[in-house]
């Protein structure tokens, strides 16, 4: 049976390079057939790296049959997965987000969670010296994937470890870290195709806040007035969005690249009250700056309380 890899619903560029790069290493250096896939259509900037590194775009799944063989990267979270991961045979996680809790596997599984700011980094370590030998496409893509998730070097996730090898397989590609990054962030930011439903779950995670459900959107960008013109269309959808996905509100976090700060939407009482508690700013609009926020996992989620 081949083994299908694949990461977390509304797929970003570490989640979709890491499953076709860990779909790689198993074909070619463990010899177990496996298949890179997708549970959504990726987003711009993990689309653009598709194109960048020759790379095709790896199947959109919706569900897994029972006893599906199965690997997950990028997330250890249910809530992220397909319905039946329960019942598939889910054999490995390779992961760098906290431990969610809430799986359950058919037998004993291999779990390697690290505090690293990229999943692609973690697979660097476990595959050895094998990447060496890993094609160019492949490689860029785990690059990309570095310089996506610390934001190149930028958010407080990044580690020495991560830079490290993101300088080192950038080196080894002829690749100028800044130009590169450039173009990444550019391809992020232009997301005049997408509906404001789509951006608002373009790169968003489900928490629970002491009993609030709440899907926390972050939309990182170097072009931050592009997506804040279109506020009052977003705060519209995100009413639609809550119900749809069975939460109570939705927090949209513009997150400025260059000026490494974010924007949090606050169109009501309750999101006032959760940036004020959390964030110890005082709101008086339907936004509010946050200076130095540029990370999700490490500067928002932690602190959310109202």
């Amino acid at each position: 049976m081949t083994t299908l890899v694949f990461g977390h619903k509304s797929p970003d560029t570490d989640s979709t390079g890491s499953a076709i790069a860990w779909a790689w290493y198993m074909n070619e250096v463990v010899g177990t057939e496996a298949e890179p896939a997708l549970l959504g259509e990726p987003n711009t900037e993990a689309t653009w790296m598709l194109e960048r590194w020759n790379l095709p775009k790896p199947r959109i799944i919706a569900d897994l049959e029972e006893g599906q063989r199965c690997v997950v990267v990028d997330t250890n979270n249910p809530a992220e997965l397909p319905d039946g991961i329960a019942e598939a045979d889910l054999c490995q996680i390779i992961d760098h987000h906290r431990l969610v809790g809430g799986l359950e596997t058919l037998g004993p599984i291999d779990i390697t969670i690290r505090p690293l700011a990229c999943t692609a980094t973690i697979m660097a370590d476990l595959m050895g010296q094998s990447l060496s030998s890993a094609p160019e496409g492949i490689r860029g893509a785990m690059l990309t994937c570095i310089l996506s998730d610390t934001l190149e070097f930028r958010s407080p996730t990044t580690t020495d470890h991560d830079r490290a090898l993101a300088e080192r397989l950038a080196s080894d590609l002829g690749v100028d870290i800044p130009e590169f990054a450039a173009e990444m962030f550019a391809a992020k930011s232009d997301v005049s195709a997408w509906s404001e439903e789509a951006l608002l779950r373009m790169d968003s995670k489900e928490f629970d806040m002491e009993g609030t459900k709440l899907r926390v959107s972050v939309l990182e960008t170097t072009s931050p007035a592009a997506i804040l013109q279109r506020k009052d269309a977003l705060v519209a959808a995100m009413p639609k969005v809550a119900e749809e996905d069975g939460v109570e509100r939705v927090l949209l976090f513009v997150v400025d690249i260059l000026a490494e700060e974010a924007t949090l939407l606050v169109p009501d009482t309750l999101t006032q009250a959760v940036a004020e508690a959390s964030f110890g700013v005082t709101v008086t609009g339907d936004t509010v700056v946050l200076p130095g926020v540029m990370s999700r996992k490490k500067q928002i989620i932690p602190v959310l309380t109202m």
